[in-house]
């Protein structure tokens, strides 16, 4: 016969939270073969901190999304945040077209760091972060290669005024990094940390 006690006291298997309502980050956490049971806005305040440097913002801002998102039992979280930076300052998103003609503008002929920072709490509440820096370089941008891609509208509300996975690709001569981390979530990092806390990821 076979062992009724051992099957119920099984433990379920974990159950992943996205603290994001990025529809990006939905389609990559899904590359990896995992749904999430439930997909929730993290409500935080996401103004920088005086001389808050990017690398410090990022994983602030990732964790507090985490944290921001109630965890029931069995459940973990992930939260992820893509930060922009050119030297020491962090670009704001492209709230406006002016906003993101500007940020255009600076980046134009220049390197930029995209930091992609990934919080995971696990079932236990344990806390585990990683943080992944790109380099990415744009060739130099005409005034009419900025409004045109203004114009295509995929940019606004997106940090640095640019997503890379549509037309603004074609304006990078060079990237050292992850590129899905560009795009708002580094796949490799974001597997280990998901193995980690139980998700059957293979």
């Amino acid at each position: 016969m076979p062992d009724l006690t051992a099957a119920s006291t099984h433990s379920p298997l974990p159950r992943l939270v996205l603290a994001s309502t990025s529809p990006r980050r939905l389609a990559l956490v899904e590359r990896l073969g995992v749904q999430p049971s439930r997909v929730a806005a993290p409500d935080i305040d996401e103004a920088p901190r005086p001389r808050e440097i990017p690398r410090d913002y990022a994983l602030r801002m990732a964790v507090e999304k985490a944290h921001a998102v109630p965890r029931g039992e069995g459940e973990v979280i992930l939260a992820g945040d893509t930060t922009i930076a050119l030297g020491l300052s962090v670009l704001p998103p492209a709230e406006t077209e002016a906003v993101q003609r500007d940020l255009l503008a600076r980046l134009s002929g220049r390197r930029h760091h995209c930091l992609s920072a990934i919080c995971v709490i696990d079932t236990a509440g344990t806390v585990r972060t990683r943080i992944v820096d790109t380099i990415v370089a744009f060739k130099p941008l005409s005034a009419a290669e900025i409004d045109a891609y203004v114009a295509c509208g995929e940019g606004l509300g997106k940090a640095g005024g640019y997503a890379i996975q549509g037309r603004a690709e074609a304006f990078v001569r060079f990237l050292s990094g992850s590129h899905s981390g560009v795009i708002g979530l580094p796949l490799f990092e974001t597997r280990a940390l998901l193995k980690t806390a139980g998700l059957p990821l293979g």
